[in-house]
This record gives structure tokens, sequence and C-alpha cells, in this order.
């Protein structure tokens, strides 16, 4: 019966984590998958995060399915969360949200009402961009292409050359973009940028898609979520998937949610029906689990203090990794211009090291990253981070 199927190359991502899990190398150092680790090396259980658990065992009760939406003071929370409470288009009730299994779940529900909605429409992201963005669109059915973004030769954004691809795309085009900290590169737009690119969107009938993975890891929470409030302000309508993974530190819970900013409350209940009608084909329904977590940490005024804190330690120590790394390789390699591990923001950098110096950091040093020179800054820690830089080092031309 299943004779005739392909053997699955695997995600190369996960891929590389396991191979590191089988390296026996007690100094090996593991920059390839996206997930926070402090200090020691660990996975972070936030206290917050163990309060609402408590919290919700203490209430006790049955577990029952929950809307096909998900949880509504989760979903609320969201709004508020993304767009600030007192939003105009959260108090005229034109944001279709819902509860998702991730932030992926959500970009592929997306897909999915964008395939049956919008059938001709294509969608373009930026080069580079995190792989599976590329496998769930084309999964859906839709055609995946690129626009400029990373400029090699600065580190930065090649932001003319994308503003003159994204003024060429076909009415009702799909632009996904990073709403911060972008993945793969760590190379933002700046908000001049956006303000810039936003009337183009608008003027051009795009349908941006923004990714909001990373919230807190750049600038601050609500600094994060500049994008997203300045197209809801613009009036375009759009797309953000969000996620709760990093920021809460709740990666196996799969807490995130998709919004939808339409043009009234009538446009947006129609978009909520068919989103519904969407999952109920896939997943039936999200987490319990991870519905009560995020409620009970946005809504509480003492567990949300708490979550900003911890997210501004996070960040904090990413900052500190960046620095030490900069700090460390420009001492090895003096002349060489280091500075783009110091502008680009959140958990990822780009390290300019080519494939084959990717795999002889690997096989010689025993330092992951994924072969496209991709790093997880967030896996470096003050025991690891200046071996890992001497090993960078040593495989520079």
């Amino acid at each position: 019966m299943f004779q005739h199927l392909e053997p699955y190359a695997g995600d190369p991502i996960l891929s590389l984590n396991d191979e590191f899990q089988k390296d026996p190398r007690a100094d090996k150092v593991n920059l390839s998958i996206g997930i926070y680790f402090d200090d020691k090396g660990r996975i972070p259980v936030l206290q917050c995060v163990r309060d609402a658990e408590a919290q919700m065992l203490a209430e006790g009760g049955a577990k029952p399915y929950l809307p096909i939406e998900g949880s509504g003071p989760m979903r609320q929370a969201v709004q508020h969360l993304l767009f600030g409470a007192e939003h105009g288009a959260v108090k005229a009730g034109r944001i279709a949200t819902l509860q998702t299994v991730g932030s992926s779940g959500g970009l592929r529900v997306g897909a999915d009402f964008i395939r049956r909605w919008l059938p001709g429409s294509a969608m373009w992201m930026s080069d580079p961009s995190w792989d599976n963005h590329r496998a769930m669109f084309e999964g859906a059915g839709i055609a995946v292409h690129t626009y400029p973004y990373y400029d090699p030769a600065t580190g930065g954004v090649r932001f003319d050359a994308l503003r003159e691809a994204i003024a060429g795309l076909p009415a009702r085009s799909i632009v996904l973009l990073h709403a911060c900290c972008h993945n793969p590169t760590g190379v933002d737009l700046s908000r001049e940028q956006w303000r810039e690119l936003v009337p183009l969107l608008r003027q051009r009938e795009l349908l941006p898609y923004l990714d909001l993975a990373y919230q807190g890891y750049g600038d601050g929470i609500a600094e994060d979520a500049y994008a997203v409030r300045l197209l809801a302000d613009s009036g375009v309508s759009f797309f953000v998937a969000n996620s709760f993974s990093k920021s809460m530190s709740v990666y196996g819970e799969r807490a995130g949610a998709l919004s939808v900013v339409c043009a009234d409350a009538a446009e947006a209940e129609l978009v909520l029906g068919q989103l519904k009608a969407t999952v109920r084909r896939n997943y039936s329904s999200p987490a319990i689990h991870a519905a009560g977590i995020v409620s009970r940490v946005l809504a509480d005024p003492k567990l949300r203090a708490a979550w900003e804190a911890d997210v501004a330690a996070m960040r904090e120590r990413i900052q500190a990794m960046r620095k030490s790394l900069h700090a460390t390789l420009s001492a090895k390699r003096p002349g060489r211009d280091f500075g783009y591990f110091l502008s680009q923001r959140g958990m990822f950098s780009y390290t300019g090291l080519s494939a084959a110096q990717v795999d002889r950091l690997r096989e010689q040093f025993g330092v992951y990253l994924i072969r496209s020179g991709r790093i997880c800054v967030a896996g470096l820690n003050t025991g690891n981070v200046e071996r890992t830089a001497s090993a960078m080092a040593a495989v520079i031309d």
C-alpha cells in the first residue's frame, strides 16, 4: 500500500538538533534550534506560568472541548496585547481572532483560508525567511515567491530593492512580513521603513501577513507590536499570527493565535466564520491548558507584571551574549567588522559563515548551527560564548 512513498529527508533544523543530542562531546554547543535557554543552558519555567497553572489546578473542574475559535478570554487578551485595549479596531469589533495550535497553526489556517477565498493570490516572503513559511503555504496550494531583503555586504536590509519589488506585485498578493526579530537574519525594518512601506501596501491593494513569534525579544512587548498597530491604524486588512512559545517559555503547550483585521465588524464576522470552518476541517479545536496559561498571565496584573519582567530579563541576556560574542570575535580577528551582531535583534543572527565553515565548526569544535550560518544567540551563555567565538574565529577566512 505504501511502498511508493518517498523517504522524508527530515527538517534541517530539527534533524540537526537530533544530531547534537547524539554528540558525546561534553563541551558541545547548540546554536541551531530556536529555543531560549538561560545562562545555565536550561529552558526556564517562568514563575508567572507556574502561578497561572497553580490557579488552574486549584479551580479544578471538567476539561471540555473549547469552541472551534478557542478560549474567549485568551482571544480578548491577545487582541489587547497586539493592538492595545483601546485601539479603534478592537472597540469596533473588526478583528477576527482565533486561538491556534502555536503560531505555526495560525499560519497554516490562514494559508488554507487564503487558498479557499483568494484562490488567485500568490505569497511573497523575504529572501531569506524561516524555511517552514514556504512549506506551509506551498502545502496549502499557494504559489510562493521571494522579495529582496537581506544584504550580506552590509548586514542590513535591501530596502530600496524590497520597496521596488513590492510596488510591482499584483493586487491581492500576500506579503509575508516579520513584525520584529526577523528569522533567520535578526535584521528588522526600522520604524521609518515601516512607515514608508505601509502606504505602499495599501496603494497596491496587497494583503500583509505578519508573523510575530518573538514579541518582547526586540525592544519590548509594546514596542515590538509597532508594525501591527501601524497597519491597523492605516485601515489595511491584514493577518497576524503570534506565538507565546518564546515569550512565556511554553513551547510544548502550542499557545498561539491568528488575528485578521477587517474593514468592519460585519466583515470580521464573515472571516471568523470561515476561519472556524477551516479549523473544524483540520484539528477541530485548540488546547484548553494553553488558553488558561495565556489568559491568566495577560489578564492578572500581578502575573502580567512578573511576565513583563521575565521577558525583559530574557531580552537583556540575549543582548549581553551578542556583546560578548562581538567583543571576543573582534579581539581575535582585529580588522574585521562584526558590528552586525550588535545591530541585529532577537534570538537569531546571520554570522556570514559559509556552509563549509559551519560544517567545520560542527565537526572540529562541536558548535552546531544551521548551514545558512544562522545562529540562535539564546543558546550562548557565559560558559560557552568565549569558546564559541574562538571556534568561529578559527574557521573564518
